[in-house]
């Protein structure tokens, strides 16, 4: 068990037993650590603000207080971005700080590998300049990245002439007016932007593509700046 499943372990059985305690000896046979390992782990826990104290004497141990705990939360990467991007949305307002807080507190609540695809989806979404207007999160946008899979998509350009088009999925742009879904081309054999209110339709194949990543240059855009989305 890695260090990341022990302290989600850890909560989760003092979570179980509260309020009774469970000492540092006990949860060390339990895990196969030393107890010196289940005290950092504590430390570490505590610091990001678990509520957890020690109760001395020989039946002490540790607690949990279960009323001031998330239980296993079961969001999926998908939600946990579009989380983010709604968070995004509050800079500048006396509440970012506390919505940053309860996100994180979400996203360490959650099972590590859906954690760790959130992450991953982050990375792939970008905004560009201030956002001062409402940032719809269409779609098939947000499918696009979580399918993992080619996509034919109908797609119409800014005179209306329609075509269709197999792409592959990297990441999305989003500014105060619209979404681009960035993906690779097999039509144009490049790079392109897709501009999310123009596709017309979307069918998910079975190919899997080969890994693909955004370069800095390929988000160099010449009026603004662009900024990666982070689960904060």
């Amino acid at each position: 068990m890695n260090r990341t499943d022990r302290l989600y372990a850890l909560v989760e059985e003092l979570r179980a037993v509260s309020p009774r305690p469970r000492s540092a000896r006990w949860l060390a046979d339990r895990f196969e650590v030393s107890s010196r390992t289940i005290e950092r782990d504590i430390s570490a826990l505590q610091q990001t603000g678990v509520p957890i104290w020690a109760e001395p004497g020989r039946t002490g141990g540790y607690c949990l207080d279960r009323t001031r705990t998330l239980p296993p939360v079961n969001l999926t990467p998908g939600e946990a971005v579009a989380m983010a991007v709604a968070l995004h949305r509050m800079e500048g307002t006396p509440f970012r700080a506390t919505a940053g807080a309860a996100l994180r507190k979400l996203v360490a609540a959650m099972q590590h590998d859906d954690a760790a695809a959130a992450q991953d989806m982050a990375g792939r979404i970008h905004l560009l300049g201030p956002v001062d207007a409402p940032l719809p999160v269409p779609r098939e946008a947000a499918d696009a990245l979580s399918t993992g899979r080619v996509l034919r998509i109908g797609y119409g350009d800014r005179e209306g002439t329609a075509t269709t088009r197999d792409i592959e999925p990297m990441g999305y742009v989003g500014n105060a007016g619209h979404w681009y879904l960035l993906a690779w081309c097999r039509l144009r054999d490049a790079l392109r932007a897709f501009r999310t209110d123009r596709i017309i339709s979307v069918h998910v194949t079975a190919e899997v593509p080969g890994p693909r990543e955004l370069r800095r240059e390929d988000l160099d855009i010449p009026y603004g700046v662009v900024h990666q989305l982070t689960l904060s």
